[in-house]
């Protein structure tokens, strides 16, 4: 717990970090901070939401935080939530230039949430729905019984990210008007088949064969909750919950990157103007160091280091600084535009506006960046005899690619559902679009045991495997796997 003179301290700081940041040009939501244990803060951390529904997967997640804490291997200095006015927890054992730092670290981040476009369409009151849904949820416990509910659950949170978030607001078919397609006679057109006999044959569009649905479907969460033959209405229900939570969490997935960048870029910016203090300033740059240390597994990056490092990088080249190795901008039919000078503070304000980490990455980590970052890229390879990880190449466009490539479709393979009648039994046929990445199928096969679950089905799902066409499959019963 905090002492009330260290909380007059901390009131005083917010105010005066506040100011500092609104004159630099950064205009966040209010934010509304409140200190709390340490234990608060891995249970936020783990339901991602307060107030969440109870599931077992989130008491997993926060017993592996919380013991990575106490053994001095992670820590979490904050949790922030993307709402009007944003909530920030700051933890109560914290140091004060710590609490200073996360202050100033969340601004950043709240000024994001408020002016990127992927964040516009965000539902800023999603903590009072998320409470409603953890009401409906509970309710539905005691109802059917929470072990049935937990299971079911547990089928939908296998596929909570396939869905589509282009078209969240379309409207959808009817599982009663899906059944009257599907039940229409062979070859009949529509009510209008009578006009086209007196226009003749000719002029008659020739009949479509069934097909449902009639074009390839990428949102599988909206398509199981509207069509699943067999579920119940507080199951349909679940799974629109549980959707409507995961859009609320897309910008987050989409931005990562380019989020921590620009709150970690923030933290440094404002406190070089609030901090003046030997020992504050001290402290301070050892515990930024640490949020921006390259990653010590280099099997991954580290989100705050490289999206800080590219944001410096962008100032530096806006601001007229040149590097060896730097290229001339361009406009889009290729002609060289005259170098701007002084305006990276506010190109770095417009990107973040603008960008996502796809877009971000693809225009602004430049050749330059790859190789003072130290990127690569790598893959398993056989080494006197047993499989380890290695360097696959070092130049900087694959590089790039390759983690673009893997942040598109926010990392989720893509499945689209291409018939939801297969062989005219209503069986469920998905298919995987291959990028040149195989689909763990281990894991492949236990999505399909959950989707069987919710369509009520046999589930079928064509991929590549090891370059040849192959068909997974579970009837029920067993997975079966045949080549195509």
């Amino acid at each position: 717990m905090i002492t009330q003179a260290e909380r007059t301290e901390l009131e005083r700081s917010i105010e005066e970090i506040w100011q500092i940041a609104l004159d630099m040009g950064y205009d966040p939501y209010p934010i509304h901070f409140e200190v709390v244990p340490v234990h608060v803060i891995y249970e936020l951390g783990s339901y991602s939401l307060p107030a969440r529904f109870s599931h077992w997967t989130f008491g997993r997640d926060y017993h592996r935080q919380k013991t990575s804490y106490e053994y001095g291997m992670s820590k979490i200095y904050e949790i922030v939530f993307n709402t009007d006015p944003c909530q920030a927890f700051l933890m109560d054992s914290n140091s004060m230039t710590s609490h200073k730092l996360t202050i100033a670290h969340v601004i950043g981040h709240c000024h994001f949430f408020k002016h990127n476009d992927y964040f516009s369409h965000t539902d800023r009151r999603m903590i009072e729905k998320v409470r409603l849904h953890r009401d409906r949820i509970a309710q539905y416990e005691q109802e059917f019984g929470w072990r049935e509910v937990e299971d079911f659950i547990d089928a939908v949170m296998c596929v909570e990210e396939h869905f589509d978030p282009t078209t969240p607001l379309l409207r959808r078919k009817t599982a009663e008007q899906f059944e009257a397609d599907r039940r229409r006679p062979q070859g009949r057109l529509s009510e209008y088949d009578d006009l086209w006999k007196l226009m003749g044959e000719e002029a008659a569009p020739k009949p479509r064969a069934r097909k449902f649905p009639e074009e390839p479907e990428k949102d599988l969460l909206l398509f199981l909750a509207n069509y699943g033959r067999d579920l119940e209405d507080w199951q349909r229900d679940i799974i629109a919950m549980i959707r409507e939570e995961m859009l609320y969490f897309l910008p987050q997935m989409r931005t990562k990157i380019m989020n921590e960048g620009f709150a970690s870029l923030a933290h440094e910016r404002i406190l070089e103007r609030y901090l003046s203090k030997p020992e504050e300033i001290w402290e301070f740059r050892r515990l930024h160091s640490g949020v921006l240390s390259p990653s010590p597994s280099r099997m991954s990056i580290n989100p705050y280091y490289v999206g800080f490092q590219i944001l410096k990088d962008i100032e530096r080249r806006w601001n007229g600084e040149l590097e060896v190795g730097d290229e001339p901008e361009t406009d889009w039919l290729g002609n060289a535009k005259p170098r701007p000078v002084g305006e990276g503070w506010k190109k770095i304000f417009e990107v973040c506006a603008e960008e996502n980490d796809v877009t971000f990455l693809r225009k602004y980590l430049t050749e330059p960046l790859v190789k003072r970052l130290d990127l690569y890229t790598y893959e398993k390879d056989e080494v006197d005899g047993e499989e380890v990880w290695v360097i696959k190449s070092t130049d900087w466009e694959q590089v790039r690619d390759e983690m673009v490539d893997g942040m598109t479709n926010f990392g989720v393979p893509i499945v689209t559902v291409e018939d939801g009648d297969y062989h005219r039994h209503g069986e469920l046929y998905l298919r995987h679009a291959h990028d040149g990445k195989d689909i763990d199928t281990d894991y492949a096969d236990r999505v399909l045991r959950a989707i069987h679950r919710l369509w009520g089905r046999p589930v079928h799902l064509e991929t590549v495997s090891s370059g040849e066409a192959t068909l997974l499959i579970f009837d029920g019963k067993e997975n079966i796997q045949k080549a195509l």
